[in-house]
């Protein structure tokens, strides 16, 4: 709830768009394949293997961020330089970000909490969420979307403060640095803030398996300042900071204004009636009422926890208790996972055949554990029960030896698609000499 509602909207206005961009979808890592390491003596040069190769040949959006440094502006030329006209992605008002072309409708949603002014249109969300989910994935994280007020913190405008809370103006933390303190005097907004007891130890922890945005129905300012507190460092919520200004339903919060899949989205809030369209990914929140001016707006006739001066357990109040909870369902969705892709490739006997460099430890070579983890058996050692034998050159002992044996013979970009795509393809579609001769 917005505590402050004549703060002026504060809005991002960097000029460097890219860098904004990769920075609300967490970009990293870098852009090689496993195979592209794979040289070895006898002149067999692999060559290196984009994601969008792979992409064409299984019919999917490439993944992101964990994999390769792909720029979200190189992406969008790359898809607009397919089509013969610009498909015209985003805009900034009514300008194509790629084209520059004046565009006389607007559609789409904004995002202006990534860069002020910027649209993109409903293809484009659906595009980046894919490739974001794969993203996700590599790093074994989900989403998940913290409110504000009542959830990790709770403030109050000065001028509500009870006499008996007035001890607290003397006790407040240093705003020149955040990071140890819990209760803090905003002047130029006329409010105080206390943070929720254990709200460090929980985004620190949290963040390890969820990537984290704030979503308050305070306005921007209100949110910025508060993710200045709650994040000093920026290493947890980066330009993932929404507030009322970047909804698109007034009273209502909604994830289409996340750049996340849906069904990888967890919501921490107090206020169920806030999120009418995704009640199935809230997780409610006791709320936290330190201020007298809290309960009361809620209709408690009490003393509030300040003027008891008291406070929520570190160890056993409401941020440690659904830490709990957060962790048990990022194991067991992972689980599930780990279980379901071992699936994958279970009946399945790869050997390599000058794929990995010379004298490089095999089972210690990124395709190789890549296959074990899609549930296949790798081998060195060639034998009757091997269905695979994986290459680059259809020349080698080994490729002479599976054509000789009717055995697939197919390039390590199968193993790589069917990791990135969840399921085993076609093995002539990765056939060795095609893709020698392309």
């Amino acid at each position: 709830m917005s505590l402050v509602t004549d703060s002026p909207v504060n809005s991002s206005s960097s000029d460097d768009f890219a860098a904004l961009l990769d920075s609300a979808l967490d970009s990293a890592s870098s852009d090689s394949s496993p195979v592209e390491e794979a040289k070895d003596d006898d002149d067999v040069e692999i060559e290196s293997i984009k994601r969008h190769k792979v992409e064409n040949m299984g019919s999917t959006e490439e993944p992101d961020g964990s994999t390769s440094q792909v720029s979200v502006t190189e992406v969008l030329e790359e898809e607009s330089t397919k089509q013969n006209t610009c498909t015209h992605p985003g805009s900034f008002g009514d300008m194509c970000i790629i084209c520059g072309q004046r565009l006389e409708q607007e559609s789409g949603v904004t995002f202006g909490y990534i860069h002020k002014g910027l649209r993109l249109n409903n293809d484009e969300i659906v595009r980046l969420r894919s490739k974001d989910m794969k993203n996700l994935l590599r790093h074994k994280k989900l989403h998940l979307v913290l409110d504000l007020d009542h959830t990790l913190l709770n403030s109050t405008q000065l001028v509500h403060m009870t006499p008996e809370e007035e001890y607290l103006k003397s006790q407040t933390d240093s705003l020149q640095d955040v990071s140890n303190g819990s209760l803090f005097m905003l002047e130029n907004m006329h409010m105080m803030t206390k943070l929720r007891p254990f709200v460090r130890t929980f985004l620190k922890e949290a963040s390890e398996m969820y990537e984290m945005h704030i979503y308050t129905m305070g306005d921007r300012a209100y949110a910025l300042a508060m993710a200045n507190i709650l994040d000093p460092k920026r290493e947890y919520f980066g330009e993932r900071v929404i507030s009322r200004d970047d909804g698109t339903q007034k009273h209502q919060k909604g994830l289409d204004v996340v750049l996340g899949q849906e069904s990888a989205v967890l919501i921490l809030d107090d206020t169920e009636n806030a999120w009418t369209k995704h009640k199935e990914n809230l997780i409610l929140m006791e709320r936290y009422h330190f201020f007298r001016s809290s309960c009361h707006q809620f209709g408690f006739n009490c003393k509030s926890l300040s003027e008891l001066k008291s406070d929520e357990s570190e160890t056993e109040g409401a941020l440690a208790t659904v830490l709990k909870v957060l962790k048990q369902i990022h194991n067991n969705f992972f689980d599930v996972l780990k279980t379901l892709r071992q699936e994958i490739l279970k009946d399945c006997k790869i050997v390599f055949s000058r794929v990995f460099p010379t004298k490089f430890q095999a089972e210690n070579h990124q395709l190789w554990k890549m296959a074990e983890q899609l549930g296949a058996t790798c081998s060195t050692e060639l034998d009757p029960s091997v269905t695979h034998v994986v290459a680059t050159d259809a020349g080698t002992e080994k490729s002479r030896w599976a054509a000789k044996e009717k055995k697939f013979l197919v390039h390590p970009r199968w193993i790589e698609a069917t990791n990135y795509l969840w399921q085993k393809l076609p093995e002539e579609n990765f056939s060795v000499s095609v893709v020698k001769n392309q």
